[in-house]
């Protein structure tokens, strides 16, 4: 359905003149990103032609279809005002914003949170939906600027409102003093969520009461009384809520609210004053980033979070942050610079000690996790012999607590096997991993396993690729 606008959209055919894209290709582009989110939708190069030359304005996720399709190709976000279609049900680019104030930052970062209820109670992915394939890597420009220059606020101190006559009860239930015990809260919080997300995905329903947790327990805070002692702490449970909350996203394959948490994660990260955990949120990110393909942004994501943190961070935080760097040099192929990288990852964490003041956030990095991720380096670089030897190590001690890690890693011993040439122990392998894939709710996994399909297309006959793929089937069908 659509409804008609006053005369021409002139805006919507400047900004298509400028991003070269023909009606038909336009058209197109917003059929295959409501497909990945599960919409069907049949515009052709006439309802294009419609939209521009009569105004008309399609209705529920389309405008922000269109505005996704016209920012993926121009490179950055197209707000919904510059293609004249700003009219269309709203869904502000909430969670963009790095602001320079803190309370600007808490505004923002509570409206987040609550637009998230918001979507969830309008049903079938409800605002999230509506932004689907949004992620643009520049949106990360500006945060990662800022927090450069500036890691670091000279003071977080809030006193809250004061209630007007007859208002006092409610106000100072919706506006508390914070104290250590509700950050110690939060805290717990996170680090259940953490474990959970381990062992069952993103997309288990117990991980996604994140989202239900900034809402109602973390925003409220956010909005009361605190010293700045105190303050700092909460910005700092806040944050690692907010950056697990976009990594789930990000398993769960919601790109554009990923992206959305981890901006407001490495802000609420700059109010701490913890810069480790600012780096910990550009890691995420640099990971995001080249998992969608700007391998060259993931580095320089990464060479972020290193560059503040020399001197700060523990031994094994840097070999981390090495880490994920060494995964953009791989996917960008950049074999030198991939090679360095994981050879300075693998020399910090030896130099790390059990005794390190290591952040709680950094409890699922170990050998194994160093050893799973150079794989995946060698992956990226075709080397299949370096990817056996490291996966090797990386499966050698699996455990229930890093379920969905175990099944990721099975893939790429499929793959390596694969590539070898040796197409049982690639079918054993994938079998696995399809077991445990079905275990969790992760559409990360999924599509790990979906490209080993792919990879074995050629030996599309063989009974074990046939039986593989049948296995695999419910899998793939399954909503992510």
């Amino acid at each position: 359905m659509s409804r008609e606008q006053r005369g021409p959209n002139e805006k919507l055919g400047t900004v298509l003149a400028l991003a070269g894209i023909s009606n038909a290709g336009l058209a197109r582009r917003v059929n295959d990103l409501g497909a990945q989110r599960g919409l069907t939708l049949r515009y052709d190069k006439t309802s294009v032609a419609r939209w521009v030359s009569k105004g008309m304005v399609p209705q529920g996720a389309a405008p922000h279809l269109i505005a996704a399709a016209i920012g993926q190709k121009l490179g950055r976000p197209v707000p919904l005002h510059e293609i004249g279609l700003a009219d269309a049900d709203p869904a502000p680019e909430v969670g963009l914003a790095f602001p320079r104030d803190v309370g600007e930052a808490v505004r923002s970062a509570t409206d987040l949170y609550r637009l998230d209820l918001a979507g969830r109670r309008a049903g079938g992915g409800g605002i999230w939906q509506s932004l689907a394939g949004s992620f643009a890597v520049s949106a990360y420009a500006t945060p990662t600027s800022r927090w450069l220059i500036t890691p670091a606020d000279p003071s977080v101190e809030r006193e809250a409102p004061r209630p007007g006559a007859g208002t006092a009860g409610a106000a100072a239930a919706e506006h508390p003093r914070v104290g250590h015990s509700d950050v110690a809260k939060l805290r717990e919080a996170a680090e259940d969520a953490r474990r959970w997300d381990s062992k069952y995905g993103g997309g288990d329903w117990r991980s996604s009461m994140v989202p239900e947790c900034l809402r109602v327990d973390a925003a409220p805070l956010l909005l009361g009384s605190y010293s700045d002692e105190v303050g700092r702490a909460l910005f700092g449970a806040t944050a690692e809520l907010t950056r697990l909350a976009g990594w789930m996203a990000f398993d769960t394959g919601q790109q554009e609210a990923a992206q959305r948490y981890y901006i407001q994660a490495l802000r609420l990260a700059r109010a701490a004053a913890d810069v480790p955990l600012g780096g910990y949120v550009l890691a995420s990110m640099s990971l995001q980033a080249t998992y969608r393909g700007f391998a060259d942004e993931g580095v320089d994501l990464a060479q972020a979070a290193l560059e503040r943190n020399r001197g700060l961070a523990t031994a094994r935080t840097m070999s981390f942050f090495r880490l994920v760097e060494a995964r953009a040099h791989a996917k960008a192929g950049d074999g030198l610079a991939a090679g360095g990288a994981l050879k300075s990852a693998e020399g910090w964490l030896e130099r790390s000690r059990a005794g390190d003041a290591d952040p709680t956030w950094l409890g699922f990095y170990s050998y194994d996790r160093f050893c799973a991720d150079a794989a995946e380096c060698y992956r990226d670089l075709k080397a299949p012999h370096e990817v056996r030897r490291f996966t090797e190590q990386a499966l050698s001690r699996p455990t229930e607590e890093f379920v969905r890690s175990h099944g990721l890693r099975l893939v790429v011993s499929a793959v390596a096997e694969l590539e070898s040439g040796n197409l049982d122990a690639a079918c054993a392998a994938g079998t696995l991993a399809v077991e445990v894939a079905g275990r969790i709710s992760s559409a990360r996994t999924t599509e790990y396993v979906r490209d080993l399909l792919h990879r074995l297309e050629p030996y599309g006959d063989e009974p074990r690729v046939v039986e593989l793929r049948e296995r695999a089937r419910p899998l793939l069908v399954s909503p992510a």
